[in-house]
């Protein structure tokens, strides 16, 4: 991305695409002062391995145009999923029917899509488990996602240990699972799919293996939508694989008083007994070591 020597010059060219940048010098999230710019930065960072899992499906975002704000005074961010009006014509665009009412979602090609996402304050990028193909219709879920999520008086560590279970009865249906710490509270937990599979019978499956853990750790694990039946327990949530859900993206930062993001791990990492979020700082270090967890996930040789 070539932007000249002030952070405040608006024309840039990114991915030879022209793009009109404002504001950069806002914080974003004033706790750390991260800026506008800052943001902008990451994206470019990250875009070799965020936007592989972002191509071709329909992207809903979740904007904070003033900042995230602080922990004692947080800003109310926004979801948008139709496409705004003032989208740069070259953003690629995809209709979806719903019940009542067709929506024009972004696509993510290429790294210019990424800042012009931060140039709207579009810090959170969720997208759905499967893509559309090149005519625009929807393709079956081409992965599994399991959101472990940690009710009051669990913590990330016991959603590690949750994913090393759900791991272990991935592996027995002869999938790889791969963690990515959520930059919430939780774990996303993915595992590849070779797309032979309808969302439907995807999400029958998790909600199979969220059940029989329940059943098999009811003091650690609970598969219900009850809230209050999380207390000290990890839920499972298995519905992000319905068609209509979504999922925060692998790389997307977080509207959190610090910029964590939805960090791919090592299982190693996390058996780590002081485990934790990752900031975009250390994810940015991982990125230029060239550690990448989830590389391959979207690779066309996964297994039913």
């Amino acid at each position: 991305m070539s932007t000249g020597s002030s952070a405040q010059r608006r024309r840039v060219t990114v991915a030879g695409r022209r793009l009109s940048l404002s504001n950069l010098d806002k914080q974003m999230y004033p706790a750390t002062g991260m800026t506008k710019a800052d943001v902008q930065e990451y994206l470019r960072a990250v875009a070799p391995v965020m936007v592989p899992h972002l191509r071709g499906r329909p992207v809903t975002r979740k904007r904070w145009p003033d900042g995230v704000g602080t922990a004692e005074s947080p800003m109310k961010p926004f979801f948008r999923k139709a496409l705004e009006d003032s989208a740069p014509d070259w953003v690629p665009r995809i209709d979806q029917q719903h019940q009542d009412h067709t929506t024009t979602y972004p696509l993510v090609d290429d790294e210019a899509v990424l800042a012009w996402f931060g140039q709207v304050a579009a810090l959170e990028l969720h997208v759905p488990q499967w893509r559309v193909d090149d005519a625009g219709d929807p393709q079956p879920p081409d992965r599994m996602v399991l959101d472990l999520d940690p009710g009051d008086g669990s913590d990330l560590r016991d959603c590690a240990q949750v994913a090393r279970w759900c791991a272990e009865l991935l592996d027995g249906m002869a999938l790889t699972g791969i963690p990515v710490t959520s930059g919430s509270a939780g774990v996303h937990l993915y595992a590849a799919l070779d797309g032979s599979r309808t969302s439907p019978e995807v999400s029958a499956v998790a909600q199979g293996l969220a059940q029989a853990l329940e059943k098999e750790h009811p003091d650690q694990v609970v598969s219900r939508m009850d809230r209050s039946a999380r207390r000290g327990k990890v839920f499972i949530d298995w519905s992000q694989n319905s068609r209509s859900k979504t999922t925060v993206a692998p790389y997307s930062l977080r509207g959190r008083p610090r910029p964590t993001v939805a960090a791919p791990r090592t299982w190693e990492e996390l058996e780590d007994p002081d485990l934790r979020q990752l900031e975009c700082d250390e994810v940015l270090r991982r990125v230029a070591d060239g550690l990448d967890p989830l590389q391959g996930l979207s690779d066309s040789d996964a297994v039913a």
